[in-house]
């Protein structure tokens, strides 16, 4: 089996770091043409030189980026085959401390930002009468989530949802899209929110380590693995799934 992206015009948000920095460096050993996005222009930059590919600085808090996003993308490509939505705050809130304004920023990047962007990919495929696959990066937090994980938990939710109805809506037109719900995952952002934001302490993953059944965190590679099998036509005709990759089965006791 060939998983392989060669030929295709891909968005990838968040990718200065994390879970979309990976997902960008294996679609780019994959043969895919990139258009990467995202707040941190120096991170950008760093990642988008080394895989040779296009750029665009947004932040996704802002209304009209994922319009700047699509249009920097079909002027570098003069098209858009795929969309990897990994870009997403983690910031705490649960419902008895979370104002309106975490409400706001929190949906502005998680749901708001996603969903403008996949109806910019849809409707360039439309529009050109061609096939397609967007993946999202979701949380397994969608099914509940912590409780000072609540707004986040929602936002996830959200996106889990609208994952699935537009995989529902256009899969008449060969338009794949899927979701991969994941697990507690060592990132640059995550590192940063355990150790100084909740004071866990630069070892806090190695401290946590013995109580995964890896003896580990997920890593970032691991979801950009099943991202690009995702947008390549190796997963097809699958649409509509949301894949639970986590280090414990849902439901099980």
């Amino acid at each position: 089996m060939e998983v392989s992206l060669a030929g295709r015009a891909l968005i990838v948000t968040g990718a200065a770091s994390g879970v979309g920095r990976e997902v960008a460096r294996c679609a780019a050993g994959a043969g895919a043409e990139l258009l990467l996005t995202d707040r941190d222009a120096a991170g950008l930059d760093a990642v988008a030189d080394d895989l040779g590919a296009a750029r665009q600085v947004a932040d996704l808090v802002e209304p009209d980026a994922p319009d700047a996003i699509a249009a920097a993308a079909r002027v570098a490509y003069g098209r858009i085959d795929g969309l990897v939505n990994a870009a997403a705050l983690t910031d705490r809130g649960a419902l008895t401390d979370a104002d309106p304004a975490l409400w706001e920023r929190l949906f502005a990047v998680n749901a708001r930002a996603p969903f403008f962007l996949m109806q910019q990919a849809v409707r360039d495929m439309q529009a050109r009468a061609a096939p397609g696959a967007i993946v999202n990066i979701l949380s397994v937090n969608a099914h509940c989530g912590a409780p000072d994980l609540a707004v986040y938990s929602a936002t996830k939710g959200a996106l889990l949802t609208l994952t699935k109805n537009a995989a529902r809506a256009h899969m008449a037109e060969r338009i794949r899209v899927n979701g991969i719900n994941l697990g507690w995952t060592l990132t640059e952002g995550e590192q940063r929110m355990q150790a100084e934001t909740l004071g866990n302490g630069e070892d806090w993953a190695e401290a946590l380590a013995p109580s995964r059944p890896l003896g580990r965190l997920l890593r970032p590679e691991e979801a950009a693995r099943q991202a690009v099998w995702l947008l390549s036509d190796a997963s097809a005709p699958l649409s509509g799934v949301a894949i639970d990759l986590e280090q414990k089965v849902h439901g099980a006791f």
